[in-house]
């Protein structure tokens, strides 16, 4: 399993990328990338306004994810009231979603996803010596009610 700075690390790399520059490898890099996706950022809202978004997040930590994601970038998130809490809204441009945002949030959301994984197997393994893998499937007629235990 990475360790927590390997997992940074693997971050850092992925904002550089999507940052369009050529700069790796150090810490450096990475705030060199975050200034330059605020540069991109910017550029596109001069040449395509800002239209409302709404996205939704499966899960509480994928939602997290986005929201420092998009706060990073000087993004301003929300929600309207009465709006699910795994909503959110957000002003950017069409283009920004397209080809840096979305693109950069889900490869952090699979990086954490599979790290939350092997957290949790681990965690499981070893707390309940339980097994880890999937529910056996079994043959019959799926939608009939079971016994309830």
């Amino acid at each position: 399993m990475p360790t927590l700075e390997q997992l940074l690390e693997t971050f850092r790399r992925i904002e550089t990328l999507h940052s369009r520059t050529d700069v790796h490898g150090e810490k450096a890099a990475a705030a060199e990338a975050m200034l330059r996706i605020r540069r991109l950022l910017a550029e596109y809202q001069a040449a395509d306004p800002p239209v409302e978004y709404r996205f939704t997040m499966e899960h509480d930590w994928s939602r997290k994810l986005f929201v420092a994601l998009l706060r990073r970038y000087g993004l301003a998130p929300y929600r309207y009231s009465r709006q699910r809490y795994t909503t959110v809204m957000v002003r950017v441009p069409k283009s920004f979603v397209d080809e840096t945002l979305w693109p950069e949030f889900l490869q952090f959301s699979d990086v954490l996803e599979k790290h939350l994984d092997e957290i949790t197997e681990r965690v499981i393994a070893s707390a309940l010596q339980g097994d880890t893998s999937d529910a056996a499937v079994v043959a019959g007629a799926p939608g009939l009610p079971g016994p309830i235990h």
